[in-house]
């Protein structure tokens, strides 16, 4: 029988159309995952104009990690549930003010789930897809040729590089 991979630390990408949805997506999220044991500073999302039809200008950003380690199979599970969960913020005519980007950190890379195909990712179930977005190597993450620029960011990879530490900590209490 072959060995399940080590568990993961779940981050969440939150997009916000406001500043004030940021700590109730927070909420809604640590009651669906538990509590949260760190989050990025909130920076303006300036990287695309992809979300600003939907969503509006003035984007902001913060990344959230998750205290309790999850399974690496659940990665497409998560996907939908944080689907579901954006629609408690959608508006009344059906546009997102809150965008929920669930992915896996490990020691060798983060990797996100997305509802979008490209040639670079791999299909999950369920019309979820897994990107290899950043890799750990040399001592920092890497970006990849497709990492989207916000993943790129000094405020993403400070974030997540505090955040590799704290699985790193999360590991060795586990056994």
């Amino acid at each position: 029988m072959l060995a399940a991979p080590d568990p993961a630390n779940l981050i969440v990408g939150i997009l916000a159309a406001g500043g004030e949805l940021i700590p109730s997506a927070i909420s809604v999220l640590e009651a669906e995952y538990g509590p949260s044991d760190g989050r990025s500073e909130v920076v303006a999302f300036s990287f695309t104009d992809y979300y600003r039809q939907e969503m509006g200008p003035d984007l902001l950003r913060v990344w959230v990690s998750f205290a309790a380690l999850q399974p690496a199979a659940r990665l497409a599970e998560i996907k939908l549930a944080t689907n579901r969960l954006e629609d408690r913020f959608r508006t009344g005519d059906g546009k997102r003010r809150v965008n929920l980007d669930p992915g896996f950190l490990t020691l060798y890379n983060l990797v996100l789930a997305t509802t979008k195909n490209y040639a670079h990712r791999i299909y999950l179930r369920d019309g979820i897809f897994a990107e290899l977005t950043l890799v750990y190597a040399q001592g920092r993450f890497q970006p990849q040729a497709w990492t989207y620029a916000d993943y790129q960011s000094p405020a993403a990879l400070s974030f997540l590089s505090g955040a590799r530490e704290r699985y790193i900590a999360k590991r060795k209490t586990r056994g």
